[in-house]
């Protein structure tokens, strides 16, 4: 089978197509042929070696997939051969065929193209455990996106919008702010002319907002203390802006607030499983009925692996950019 191997892993990482050899799957895991694969963040920090796939894990990056089952392990139940899923992978997804663990299997939701389709399992696995399960969002609260143009922006927009919270949101640029609102933000925050906290604080009348999802770090963190309101909760799935910075933590005390940080690809299969039975208990109806839908920036050849990291790099993507074998 064709897959895409990483050569000269660092800063000058080259993504190359080969061959490799199409894995059976072991018991309790699917083999799917790849219909699309998700390209993510922490797939370009895996190709410059700052992000290592979890024990176990295949070398080949790709952490979301949807296509067709084509076998199973033993133990496997519920799935049947040439049945259209989509998947949360370890690693592996850049490829013609790809294993994936039964527990993060799910069905493809009823109205979406099986290419697209591929856009769903990391962002709204992510959105859901860490608004909802973490942050503990309640009915009737607002919350603060940040990156709402990103494939995980996106979907918490559209997710928290038809929950009916009120959505702030930040992104870089008016086309992006634009392409926000219209997936239902309140406000759409450019962050290179406006400050977030000022307009936050502004439009909530000085109550702040009750929850924040961020992938920014740095000097957001304290900025977040501000914009939150009392007894808010921030949650921050990565740190784009660095991980290492100096924070006043007096907002966050003063404001009895919680501050939390978590990850998805290292939770087991068992863990991952929950969530995927929430998600598709609760978002994939939503999907279903046409109130949440996924947001495809652009579609490449599975060969052109490296130009889909490049657009990914540049920030110039309005949701998920795939790759098709």
């Amino acid at each position: 089978m064709r897959v895409i191997h990483i050569e000269n892993p660092g800063p000058n990482y080259r993504l190359v197509l080969a061959e490799g050899v199409k894995p059976p799957p072991p018991p309790g895991e699917v083999l799917i042929k790849v219909a699309a694969a998700g390209v993510n963040r922490a797939d370009i920090a895996q190709a410059q070696g700052m992000y290592p796939p979890p024990s176990g894990a295949p070398d080949t990056l790709g952490m979301e997939v949807s296509g067709t089952v084509c076998q199973f392990g033993s133990g496997v139940h519920g799935l049947e051969k040439g049945q259209h899923v989509c998947a949360l992978l370890a690693g592996g997804g850049y490829a013609e065929y790809a294993l994936a663990p039964a527990e993060c299997v799910m069905p493809v939701p009823e109205g979406v193209d099986l290419i697209a389709a591929a856009g769903l399992p990391e962002v709204y696995m992510t959105v859901w455990t860490n608004l909802m399960d973490s942050a503990r969002l309640q009915k009737g609260e607002s919350v603060l996106i940040h990156g709402g143009s990103s494939g995980i922006g996106t979907a918490a927009i559209q997710l928290c919008a038809a929950l009916g919270h009120k959505v702030f949101t930040t992104a870089g640029s008016q086309e992006k702010c634009d392409a926000c609102k219209a997936l239902g933000a309140h406000c759409a925050i450019n962050y290179r002319e406006e400050d977030f906290v000022a307009v936050t604080r502004d439009v909530t009348h000085d109550h702040g907002v009750d929850v924040i999802l961020d992938m920014v770090g740095g000097d957001y963190i304290e900025r977040n203390f501000r914009a939150a309101a009392k007894l808010g909760r921030i949650v921050n799935i990565a740190f784009l802006k660095g991980i290492k910075v100096e924070v006043n933590f007096g907002a966050m005390m003063m404001k009895r607030l919680s501050f939390m940080a978590t990850t998805l690809r290292g939770r087991t299969n068992a863990e991952k499983g929950a969530i995927r039975d929430t998600v598709v208990r609760e978002v994939w109806p939503l999907i279903a009925a046409g109130r949440i839908r996924p947001i495809i920036d652009s579609t490449f050849p599975l060969a052109e692996a490296q130009a889909a990291h490049a657009r990914m790099a540049s920030s110039s993507h309005i949701g998920k950019i795939l790759l098709t074998p």
